[in-house]
């Protein structure tokens, strides 16, 4: 297991407005009460993860950036196994109370989930 394997480097990552705007207009939506996933299939081959968080969702940013950093070290270590989808990922207020064991339970059913439903879209 090398860094080289399971690193977050710069192009796993959605930066441009752009490239939100295309998971937005029409994704495979993966949700339950802590989150939302979002996706598409991109032309690349790995996958990107992209991170919507609200302040009006998560008030304290202590806790958003709790989520984020608990959704990108779960992304992190399933990235081998997603295959080439971008990914926008959107927090519900329920997920600023859950455990973190919880959370990373709930992410991984989406990986899951969005992985099998994007075999079949285009």
């Amino acid at each position: 297991m090398t860094e080289h394997l399971f690193g977050f480097p710069s192009k796993l990552r959605l930066k441009k407005p752009v490239e939100y705007k295309k998971v937005f207009v029409r994704p495979v939506k993966s949700s339950d009460q802590y989150f939302t996933l979002l996706a598409i299939k991109n032309d690349l081959d790995h996958p990107r993860l992209g991170l919507a968080i609200a302040k009006k969702n998560i008030r304290k940013a202590v806790h958003r950036n709790m989520i984020k950093r608990a959704v990108r070290e779960n992304f992190r270590m399933q990235q081998q196994n997603l295959g080439n989808i971008d990914i926008v990922v959107l927090a519900h207020r329920e997920a600023a109370d859950a455990p973190l064991e919880l959370l990373r339970k709930s992410l991984e059913k989406h990986w899951l989930k969005l992985v099998t439903r994007c075999v079949s879209c285009s």
